[in-house]
């Protein structure tokens, strides 16, 4: 998947606000926390591609399962997941629209309903560099499935990026600016176009 590597680079980029001097290492329990306390979100982002190459964009998260990637131009790409599926529609590709089940991707694990990364065998890594606190989750029934980095700051706790790790090797960043939680967002953005008409999978 391209667009994500599902889902939003060699390494970690820099965040794109000022972090502060110290944090201590947020627990998983208070990521959780965290992750659970809003349904809804908006914010800008940054995505940097496996191949290098920079995109910006918005992004819209409506949990459960739904999130919209929204390109800037000239880029015309629109991903979206509907709770179901992961759509990535790119008007110049030869080969249309294609689909991927969202629960083989590693974004089901913040997209879920109830986000619990106190789970068994879920976290493969947990550090902190003393400014941000980086989680490393898969599917603990599916690992093949590839993997998500998340990286936050505290005091407020904020998710300011994730890496995408897929099941083919690729590694997505996207850089999050700051977020506004509980906005208004209908169903009907999480559509994904030409669903209904089939495609390529």
């Amino acid at each position: 998947m391209k667009r994500l590597a599902t889902g939003l680079a060699a390494g970690l980029m820099m965040l794109g606000t000022a972090l502060p001097a110290a944090a201590e290492k947020l627990s998983l329990s208070e990521i959780s926390q965290y992750l659970n306390s809003f349904q809804t979100a908006s914010g800008d982002f940054t995505q940097i591609n496996d191949d290098g190459t920079i995109s910006t964009g918005k992004i819209h998260i409506k949990r459960p399962g739904r999130v919209r990637f929204e390109y800037d131009p000239p880029d015309q790409t629109l991903v979206v997941a509907d709770g179901d599926t992961v759509g990535v529609i790119d008007p110049k590709s030869n080969t249309g629209p294609e689909g991927y089940p969202l629960h083989r991707t590693p974004l089901k694990i913040i997209l879920a309903r109830n986000v619990d990364l106190t789970r068994a065998r879920m976290v493969t890594g947990h550090a902190s560099d003393g400014k941000t606190t980086t989680v490393r989750a898969q599917d603990p029934e599916n690992p093949e499935y590839g993997s998500i980095e998340l990286v936050f700051t505290g005091v407020p706790v904020e998710l300011r990026q994730w890496v995408i790790n897929d099941s083919g090797g690729s590694r997505t960043t996207v850089v999050l600016g700051a977020l506004d939680t509980g906005v208004r967002l209908a169903n009907d953005r999480f559509t994904i176009p030409g669903k209904d008409k089939g495609w390529r999978d």
